[in-house]
Order: structure tokens, then sequence, then C-alpha cells
């Protein structure tokens, strides 16, 4: 058969393959009579149309294919079609058959390769965590910890490291949306000159449970229902509600999932925390308690409940395409990277527990001291190879940062090694490219299931005296050595009664809330016990919450149709202003995404000058119409790259009405919705001209409300749009008539 793809028009093309009996190739059939699309696009991007289809089609020879250095794997090299061993295919159309009406046959190697490795694509799911994106990035250390610490991570401000992170929601499938109501993991890999420190936190700081030993019955509570399978990626049903009414420790977690934090505007709105009360070590090995934190530089921003349930069906890769869209266009996501340090001796002005993973230490108390920067600015090349494969650890430490006793912590730094062999099947995955350490390694570990390399030469133990000695290293010399922290006590299954405290930070956190921020807590969890069908489950639950605010227990009592419980709420335990995300929000408009409305006869001067404010406080504009490309405008050109049916308002953090488009849009039913799911979800808007018949349209009354801009033109709204996206919602227009879903 000749390298070459017959011409389209060649009646020979549709003629018998000279490999068959008389039977017609399905590449031959496509590239004749069909003409496909699937095939002209072959023959382009093959060269073909160049003249010199031969020698576009062999731009490198099967022998020459030169050595491959470091980590790379020959998976595209040159553009001939091969299978695994290199051998070139002649026909990847169809299988071999017995005639050209016979069966297939089991001799044909090609297929079963093919058909086999497609059998064995996935990996086993992560049993939590399944569902996340990740992308690289470095990390600066701008303030030394020297005096705490002899990580150099952590001390060497000249130096910058690598870093993968992995943000995942925690309940749902890999398949499930990105916007549910859920804790979002927040994993940093750092890839350091001392080996791989991996901090593996969430944007909470908390967690539901103390021990370990519960966290199977928490995720089995959490996950879809076994009998029905159902529903995915919620905790709005029974089982979930029943486990919790059960644990009071978990109120004050459920606190920061049922608020604001639990349904994120993006991955680069949140916070990150390491959760746990780790130990710093310093060169005289005297040890430092320590928290870590993760600020986000645009701020911690959230959806509103309505909002996230829209974007589900819309737009369920949403926080995916948030990220990777952000660092293709260069606004590269960036996080403060703090630090709260308490010395030993200080331990007892916290007033509680410093092992117990359900409680925070508020700033207030101890600050966050800012002593670095995280910043992404390169996203995988593919999804499974490395946001899906990389394998996080909490053993993963380096000298100078170690553990503490934590029960949830000690269980967690078993779990996570174990979790990574059972989904690669075996132990060899930190050969992985993207878990390879970037220090060197040296060991005499070998053998197993995909095992890439081992060490050359006969010697394979130590001590030995056959080969080059590999020595170990004191902690002089960089080597691990643990904090030689005193033990003493009898085996015991309980808790310390220092862990009893289930409420008072849970209080805490709703006192500390702003009035938008309290009512969506307890319209989420309205929502959350309205969904649970067993009467007792919800009586638990209020009995709990009743230990929490009796407001917030009243009203959800009511929203339950049950009677309100007495408890006894820790009122005096005051208020933490770092907790709440609109106390606390900075005035950006920086990297926000505005949907400039438009149609036929819009005016362009209008949209451009709108455009040029917001592109220079660093927001993000896209043009949205009744058809793509070009729009009939007013005073210029505008161009429409989303239509009305491909977007919707929940993907915009605001919209802008340019005059000139009212005639049009007033009366159009999307864009009608599209201003008014803008005006229910708190968000600005800004209508010049006659863009406030459309408006007024969506909205009757609209107009001098808080955040919607109204102007004689675009240039007159445009700095009054800026400084309504740096405020981003306006949860002041509760009070205004309801507008329809």
């Amino acid at each position: 058969m000749s390298d070459s793809i017959e011409p389209m028009n060649d009646p020979a093309a549709v003629g018998p393959d000279p490999a068959s009996d008389g039977g017609v190739s399905r590449r031959r059939f496509i590239q004749g009579a069909s003409a496909g699309a699937g095939a002209l696009a072959v023959a382009a991007a093959a060269g073909v149309a160049n003249g010199s289809p031969a020698a576009a089609m062999d731009t490198a020879a099967p022998a020459a294919t030169p050595a491959l250095a470091g980590r790379d794997v020959p998976v595209a090299v040159g553009n001939r079609l091969t299978t695994n061993q290199g051998l070139r295919i002649a026909d990847d159309q169809n299988a071999l058959r017995a005639g050209v009406r016979g069966p297939s046959l089991l001799e044909d190697f090609a297929f079963r390769e093919k058909i086999t490795h497609f059998d064995h694509e996935r990996i086993p799911e992560r049993v939590v965590h399944a569902r996340g994106a990740g992308a690289y990035g470095v990390f600066q250390l701008h303030t030394s910890l020297a005096p705490y610490t002899t990580a150099k991570v952590l001390t060497d401000t000249k130096a910058q490291t690598e870093v993968f992170v992995r943000f995942s929601t925690v309940n749902g499938a890999r398949g499930s949306a990105d916007t549910v109501r859920d804790a979002r993991g927040f994993a940093v890999k750092f890839y350091t000159s001392e080996g791989v420190w991996d901090l593996v936190g969430n944007n909470i700081p908390v967690f539901f449970i103390q021990d370990a030993i519960k966290f199977p019955d928490l995720v089995h509570a959490f996950k879809p229902e076994p009998d029905v399978d159902i529903p995915q990626a919620s905790t709005a049903h029974d089982t979930f509600y029943d486990f919790m009414s059960l644990t009071p420790e978990a109120m004050h977690m459920l606190m920061w999932v049922a608020s604001d934090r639990g349904i994120p505007r993006s991955f680069r709105t949140m916070q990150g925390f390491g959760i746990h009360t780790f130990r710093l070590v310093n060169a005289q090995r005297k040890s430092t308690y320590v928290k870590f934190h993760w600020k986000p530089r645009l701020g911690t921003q959230s959806l509103v409940w309505d909002e996230a349930q829209k974007l589900n069906g819309v737009d369920p890769d949403f926080h995916r395409r948030d990220l990777a869209r952000a660092i293709t266009e260069k606004d590269f996501p960036q996080w403060d990277f703090g630090v709260q340090l308490l010395a030993e001796g200080d331990v007892g002005k916290i007033g509680f527990d410093i092992l117990d993973a359900t409680k925070l230490w508020p700033e207030e108390v101890v600050p966050v001291k800012l002593i670095g920067t995280l910043t992404l600015n390169r996203n995988p090349s593919n999804y499974f190879a490395e946001t899906e494969q990389v394998a996080y650890c909490l053993s993963h430490v380096v000298p100078g940062i170690d553990f503490t006793d934590d029960p949830l912590l000690q269980g967690r730094l078993f779990s996570y090694l174990d979790t990574q062999l059972s989904r690669f099947r075996g132990p060899n995955w930190h050969q992985l490219p993207v878990n390879q350490s970037r220090a060197p390694v040296n060991n005499f570990q070998q053998d197993g299931p995909m095992r890439f390399a081992n060490r050359p030469g006969r010697v394979n133990y130590e001590p030995q005296t056959l080969a080059a000695q590999v020595r170990e290293s004191p902690a002089s010399q960089g080597g691990f050595v643990s904090y030689p922290e005193p033990v003493s006590g009898t085996n015991v299954r309980q808790r310390s009664n220092s862990f009893g405290d289930h409420f008072s930070q849970a209080t805490l956190f709703f006192q500390s809330m702003t009035e938008p921020e309290k009512q969506h807590i307890i319209s989420a969890l309205q929502f959350e016990l309205g969904k649970v069908q067993v009467r007792a489950v919800q009586e638990r639950m209020l009995t709990l919450l009743a230990n929490i605010d009796a407001r917030l227990v009243r009203e959800v009592s009511g929203s339950l149709g049950l009677p309100v419980p007495s408890g006894k709420p820790n009122t005096g335990i005051g208020t933490s202003r770092a907790l709440s995300q609109l106390a606390t929000a900075p005035r950006t408009a920086r990297s926000l995404r505005v949907a400039v409305l438009v149609a036929d006869g819009v005016s362009a001067g209008d949209v451009n000058g709108v455009t040029q404010a917001l592109r220079r406080a660093g927001a993000h504009v896209e043009v949205v119409g009744t058809r793509l490309g070009a729009v009939r405008a007013a005073g210029g050109s505008v161009t429409a790259t989303a239509t009305y049916l491909t977007v919707r308002s929940v993907q915009y953090d605001a919209v802008f009405l340019p005059g000139g488009a009212a005639a049009t849009l007033a009366s159009n039913g999307d864009a009608v919705h599209f201003v008014e799911d803008t005006y229910k979800h708190f968000k600005p808007i800004a209508a010049a001209g006659d863009g406030q018949r459309t408006l007024k349209a969506a909205v009757p009354g609209a107009v001098g409300q808080p955040g919607v801009v109204t102007g004689a033109s675009g240039p007159a709204v445009a700095g009054g749009l800026v400084t309504a996206l740096g405020v981003h919602r306006f949860f002041d227009r509760a009070a205004t008539p309801a507008v329809s879903s």
C-alpha cells in the first residue's frame, strides 16, 4: 500500500484494497466515496496538500529515534502510527478477519494490544478527593524561619521551589460537578532540595472528626447511600445527618461547610489550611508548634447557593476551567503562605487542646505570620499523567518539619501511603514523573509492578563492601531525625477530656459572621436538613444546633416544622473578625469576568469605553450577542465571542448593558433572564443610555439599588462598575422585590 493518500476524485480510491480479497477498506471508503471531513483533516495535517505527500509523511525514520533524556517516555515520536513496540501499523481502521464478512482473528496482535490497553486505562479512583484540578508553580520564601526550623524550604529566601498543587472536592466522584457544597482539598507538593514535602490540607482549617478511626464511617455516611447510590456529591441525605447527629465533635466543621466557604467562587479565591498542628524543629533541636495557611491574593470569594446549583448544570467544570484559563491568560493565581507559631510553653494560652483537629487557633490569639508566596504558572500537559497520578502523603516531610500526636494526623500518616499502594497497584508510584523527587534518590529498594529503574550492579543491600558506599546522614548533614518527644502512659481507647468541648468554636464561627453570612448558614442548613426524611434525625440535629446559637436553631426548626429545643451555647466566647469573608474581603476587580450584552445597533463607544476601563483594572471582558462574530454597531466595530445560547450569567461576575441595543435585548427572553439572574445573585450591573430599558425590563425598580450603576454612556458608568466589581456582591439587595428564577 502506498504511503500517500489517493486523490479524492480517483475512482480507484473506492476499489478493492490490494491486501484484501475484494472488499473495501474503511480508510479507502472514507477517503473516496464519502470524502469525509476526518479524512480531509488527516490529509491536510499530514501536509499532503503541499505536493509531497510521501516526504511530508516520513519525517522520522523508524530506526533513527534519538536517545531519550531524563524522564521522557516514547509516546509521540515522529508522525508514523505504531504499536507500543514501535512496529509501524498499516491499517488502524479494521481488525484482521477471515474474509470481509468473516470472523475476527485472534492472531490480530495490533488489535489485541490496542483493546487490552484501553480496557486497563483507568486506575482506581480516589475514594475521596476524586474530582480535582492541578497546576505547576513556584514557591518563593521571603521571610526566613531559621530561628524555628532547619527546613531549607522555610529558611533559604534565595531558593525558588517548584510545586504541584491539586485542588479537589472531597465527596463527589471524578465525574461530579465542581460547584457542589463541600469542603475542598488544597494539596501542595514541594519539590525541595531536601526531598518532597507534601502539605495536604483543605480550604477549611478544621475537620469533622478527632480520631482517624472514624474516618471510614464519616466517608461512608456522606457518600451516596449504598442501596441506590444517590445522591451524588451531596451531603443532604439521611445517612450523613444520622452520623452527624450522633457526632457532636463535627459541629464546628459543619458550620464552615454550611457557610459560604462550602461553595467557593473558584480555586483561586480559596484559602488553604494544613488543618493539623505540626511542629518545626530548629538546629538546637528545639520544637515550636505550627499551623500552615494559604491566603489568596484575590481574596476569599464565594458563590451563592442558587448560582452554585445552576452552575452544576450550565458548566460542571467551572472551577477546573477557571484555573486552567487563568494560567493560559497569564493571570497567574497567587497565595501568601503564612504560619501560626506557638512555643511549647505557651500552649496553655490557647484555651483548648492543640492536638484536636476540630479546633482552630484564633488569629487574634496567635497571629498569622506571612512568609512566602505561591504562584501557579503552568498547566499540566496531560490530566491523567499529572493531575490524576499525582500522589500526596502526609508522611512526606523534610528535616526541620515533624509531626505531633494529633490522633487524626497519626491515622492519616498511615492511610495516605496505603491509599497510593492501592491506587497504583504497588509501591513504585514515586517513580512517576509528577511524583519524582528533585533531590537525589539513593536506596536499595527494587522491583515490583511498574518499576521503571533499578540501581545497576549486583549489590542491592546494605551494609556491603562490594560497591561504592552509600552512607547514612546525621542531622548535621541533612538527615531526618525524629523529634525526641517524651512519651508515657498506659494503652487505652479513650479521648482526652481536653477534647470534650464540641460547640464553643462552632459558636465562635457563627457569631463572627456578618448578617448575610449568618443567613447563608441558616439557609444552607434549612436546605440540607429539609432533604432528610427521618424526623428523629432532624430532631437530634436540632438538639446539637441549640448548643451553637439560639437564632440558628430557631430558624432551622421553623423551616422543618419542628419544636425549638433548648441548649446552652457559649455566647461569651466572642467573635473573630478573621473568620468572616465579607469582613476581610479585599476591594479589587482584578481577574473578575464581565459579560457585555450586545445586539445589532449597539454603541461601539459604550462597549469599547467600558472594556478599556475594565481591562485597566485587571478584569476580563466577554461580549455576548445573538450570534457569534461581527455585530452591526454604531460608531465602530464589536465582535461577539459568545451567545445567549452558549453562556449564562452564572459564569460571570457582572454584566454591562451598553446603549443602542435595547430595541432587541429588552424583548429578548434570554438576555432579560441573563440580567435578572445577575441581579438575583447580588452581582454588579451597569447600564448605559437605553441599556437601562433592558435593565428595567428584567428587574423593575433595579435602578438606584446597591451595585447597579447607570449613566448616559459607557465612559460615564465605567468607573462605577469597576468600583462595584471590587465589592463583588451587594447583599443589601435582599429587601427588594423577588424576581423569577
